[in-house]
């Protein structure tokens, strides 16, 4: 569900300015709407926001992003004024959440690091785009695989009584657990992919027999390090429900998934499609790999790059685009709980000449008070001496 802000009226909570400078210009290089559905081509309204050939070419080149490896390196959020704000019990203030990520040559990707160190581009998207089009990116990679082996599965299963703890056995074996669904409770069908965007869930309250809803969506947590699954009670995510875990298991009789384990990993993820395998369904494969358009880009990045605001300086491309530069060397800076903080200290050279001033001067008046001390002291030893 997405929701337009409007950041023209901002409760500041750091540097006005200096905020307000950032929020603005972030909406100016980031695409922040949420109403794509990863399942769906991206489309000319998509495409026509990536990076063209040339100032005034309508044709689009993202081939190079198949040498590349997406490295998600944390989230962060925003305060804004909620301008769809339509009746009294509607949040005024509510958060925009964004994600930042690395593309990084494939062959240099680390995942226990910033992911490489040269040759790189840095990004922000909107939180809903990235975690949509990543969970159905996996979606579809996980059909792929398990395709891969389906057969093989079916074949030594077939004779089996239990089909269904066979398949689990045999897709296990390759380490592949999420192949077969082994059972049909609310728990197993849960869909992350249902609450990328911050969408209702529906609790059933027995007493009035009636259904009433809370939503669920993803968030930044640890200290923007991670983003879970949450509990809130508005629509647009902003308004956490107390103690949401444990309030969410009560109600559905399940823990909400992904309340303790981050929706996304700090792999570094391949943007080339793999290879042609001539035993796997096509269908499989064509969903798997998108293969419906003219490249060897798989559609997680093709999505990602087009959405995000950009700083390419460091990266060997030709028209490096570099709008974002300013806006990500500013969000940096976050607080415990994945606010992020735009402005920082800096260092007056003014303010430090007058503190070594003082310190100084504090010193030197020690030391001179230090000294008369021992003289007067000296001095009233003399005189008793001589008494």
């Amino acid at each position: 569900m997405a929701v337009a802000m409007n950041v023209e009226h901002l409760p500041i909570f750091g540097d006005r300015s200096a905020e307000a400078r950032l929020l603005m210009k972030m909406d100016e290089i980031i695409d922040t709407s949420s109403e794509i559905k990863a399942s769906s081509e991206l489309g000319s309204a998509i495409m026509s926001s990536a990076r063209l050939l040339d100032g005034s070419s309508s044709s689009v080149d993202l081939s190079f992003l198949a040498d590349y490896s997406i490295k998600f390196q944390g989230c962060h959020h925003i305060t804004t004024w909620n301008n769809n704000a339509a009746y009294e019990s509607d949040l005024r203030v509510a958060t925009k959440r964004l994600v930042r990520f690395r593309l990084c040559p494939s062959g240099s990707c680390q995942a226990r690091s910033d992911g490489c160190s040269s040759k790189y581009g840095d990004y922000v998207v909107d939180m809903s785009t990235f975690v949509q089009t990543f969970l159905q990116a996996r979606a579809y990679a996980r059909s792929y695989q398990c395709s891969l082996h389906a057969a093989t599965c079916e074949d030594s299963c077939s004779a089996s009584d239990d089909q269904t703890s066979c398949q689990l056995s045999c897709y296990a074996g390759y380490g592949l657990n999420y192949c077969v669904q082994s059972s049909t409770t609310e728990e197993s069908s849960f869909d992350p992919l249902n609450y990328a965007t911050c969408s209702a869930y529906s609790f059933w309250n027995q007493t009035y027999s009636s259904y009433y809803s809370y939503y669920v969506g993803p968030y930044c947590a640890n200290q923007g390090g991670s983003i879970y699954l949450g509990l809130f009670t508005d629509n647009t995510c902003t308004a956490f429900v107390s103690d949401g875990k444990s309030a969410f298991a009560k109600k559905a009789g399940f823990d909400l998934p992904f309340s303790q384990e981050s929706l996304i990993s700090y792999d570094c993820f391949s943007c080339k499609e793999p290879a042609s395998t001539s035993n796997v369904d096509d269908t499989y494969y064509t969903n798997a790999n998108d293969q419906a358009d003219s490249d060897n880009v798989k559609e997680f990045c093709e999505t990602v790059y087009a959405k995000a605001g950009r700083c390419e300086s460091k990266m060997s491309i030709s028209y490096p685009n570099e709008a974002a530069c300013t806006y990500i060397k500013g969000i940096k800076l976050i607080n415990n709980s994945g606010v992020m903080r735009t402005h920082s200290v800096r260092k007056s050279k003014a303010a430090s000449v007058t503190i070594g001033l003082f310190t100084t001067l504090a010193v030197m008046l020690g030391a001179y008070v230090f000294y008369l001390r021992n003289k007067l002291g000296r001095a009233k030893i003399s005189l008793s001496s001589q008494g």
